[in-house]
């Protein structure tokens, strides 16, 4: 367990905290299994999982087939991951439950520990999912933080956004309502 959270900080320390990843994986060659694969791209499936929330209860990403998902990789000592957390919560707040969840993974090797206090510092009421061994976040590619994938109602990768961004402003609820809208 110890060594996904070496990897982690050794690829954050290479890229930084808000860099964008070079693609590994050639255009043409076969689709590698999502363990071994280093980028997932937009129009691949996204992999289920199941994590640890707050609360003790596990969450998997299948649960939400039939919404828009957001899912943000990030972490309580990531600067730019701090200051996009009001804005993912002001456009949490915007969308319906039933059509739009966020669901916001923590890597942090603490878990809990330093999650709990984070979220109640800045008022977040959108799901908090603990990866503190980075499995998830490898599967995924998140090689930087933050990192969102939005995921359609088809459980399809519909946008990867690398770095922070102000998921309040006007574009960023079109592109929501936009993949909302699609078929």
């Amino acid at each position: 367990m110890w060594q996904y959270a070496l990897l982690l900080v050794a690829i954050l320390l290479f890229n930084g905290c808000d860099s964008k990843p070079s693609e590994a994986v050639p255009e043409d060659s076969e689709p590698a299994p999502v363990e071994r694969r280093l980028s997932l791209k937009v129009g691949d499936t996204a992999p289920n999982f199941k994590l640890w929330d707050l609360h003790g209860q596990q969450i998997s990403l299948s649960e939400y087939r039939g919404a828009v998902v957001f899912v943000n990789f990030w972490a309580t000592w990531c600067g730019p991951c701090r200051v996009e957390m009001p804005a993912m919560e002001t456009l949490y707040r915007t969308f319906n439950r039933n059509d739009f969840e966020i669901l916001a993974i923590s890597t942090d090797p603490q878990g809990t520990a330093v999650t709990k206090p984070f979220k109640s510092e800045l008022g977040l009421t959108f799901p908090i999912l603990h990866d503190s061994d980075y499995r998830v976040g490898l599967a995924y590619g998140a090689r930087s933080l933050p990192m969102t994938f939005l995921i359609d109602r088809r459980g399809i990768i519909t946008h990867k956004i690398f770095g922070a961004r102000d998921w309040q402003s006007p574009e960023a609820k079109e592109l929501i309502q936009m993949v909302l809208d699609s078929k």
